[in-house]
């Protein structure tokens, strides 16, 4: 029995298709909260099917508000013969005539259309799910891209698929600056790559992106993490002059802290480090080469600093601006001993 349910297990991990590659099927089934990722997949399925078939019917169902019989009614073959593309929206809301309707269809699926099912998550119609999953059936999950890893890895993507070429420290701005959104990190690189002629550079993207408040936090924290402790105040006074609020600031300089952390205490190459903390191997040997200007009493002062920071700019403090002024001098002073 152990043997089967671990063949079984193989079986569905062994459907998991990357939203990139979804292709159409019988049956496909999206599933994850990342709106924007499950548009994309989406609209990849579409575009093949319409590419294969120019004369698709569409059609497109709400499991939500579904009425009994209506999946059965809208696979019924054509008078004209003409293929089928169906798209349910909203089964994580399903009702019970959907799941009755989608369960008894799985049984007797139509081969000659491709019904493509989104779930934005939560436990309503796990049933279905499972059956979908354990049928073998595509599965294409679609999670928020949170770490920077995940989202610089997207970036790299999406040029490598545009047919242009992107630096290392460029994607790690364009993360920096628009990375809070995964669909305006996507319009950016689209951008980028409709309008580049050569390579982006950091150069690049500071041009078009760097007045955003994500790209002032960091070069805050690029400066003060580099012992810069002028130039890191008076682009942290100009930041909060001009509106900016102080949380994404301590935000940016707490992300640079713990990257730092995690390296200086790791070993091996950094190929190795890349691997072991979901890092990019260039971010890494970034790290390697400023962690040179810290001793460990400085990096560990520093990061009570940020954290003490990070609560009064919360709410622990009447003055945030003190506290953030406070944290970079701090730290611009830390960085600067040997």
């Amino acid at each position: 029995m152990a043997a089967a349910q671990n063949t079984r297990a193989k079986s569905v991990a062994a459907n998991n298709v990357s939203w990139r590659d979804a292709a159409p099927a019988a049956i496909v089934l999206i599933m994850g909260p990342e709106e924007y990722l499950g548009i994309r997949a989406m609209d990849g399925i579409r575009s093949q099917v319409r590419t294969a078939t120019p004369d698709v019917e569409l059609s497109r169902l709400n499991a939500g508000s579904y009425e009994p019989g209506s999946l059965a009614m809208t696979v019924t073959p054509s008078l004209f013969g003409e293929g089928k593309l169906i798209e349910v929206e909203g089964l994580e809301a399903m009702n019970d005539a959907f799941l009755a309707d989608g369960l008894a269809y799985l049984q007797h699926p139509d081969h000659d259309v491709v019904l493509v099912l989104r779930h934005a998550g939560g436990v309503r119609g796990k049933k279905l799910l499972d059956a979908v999953k354990s049928a073998g059936w595509p599965v294409i999950d679609c999670q928020p891209l949170k770490k920077d890893s995940d989202k610089t890895a997207f970036v790299v993507s999406e040029f490598r698929a545009g047919g242009r070429r992107i630096e290392g420290e460029a994607v790690q701005a364009l993360v920096n600056a628009v990375g809070a959104n995964l669909s305006e990190l996507a319009a950016a690189c689209n951008q980028l790559i409709a309008d580049a002629t050569t390579a982006v550079t950091a150069e690049t993207v500071e041009r078009y992106y760097g007045g955003r408040v994500e790209a002032t936090a960091f070069k805050v924290a690029d400066a003060a993490m580099a012992g810069n402790g002028p130039v890191a105040l008076s682009t942290l006074r100009h930041a909060l002059a001009t509106g900016v609020d102080p949380v994404p600031l301590v935000a940016a300089l707490a992300a640079k802290l713990r990257t730092l952390a995690k390296v200086a205490g790791a070993n091996g190459s950094p190929a190795t480090i890349a691997k072991n903390l979901g890092m990019q191997p260039w971010l890494v040997e970034q790290a390697q080469r400023d962690v040179r200007r810290w001793t460990p009493e400085g990096l560990i002062r520093s990061i009570q600093v940020i954290a003490e920071a990070d609560a009064q700019v919360k709410g622990e403090a009447r003055d945030p601006v003190y506290a953030v002024e406070h944290a970079v001098t701090v730290i611009a002073t830390s960085a600067s001993r040997r």
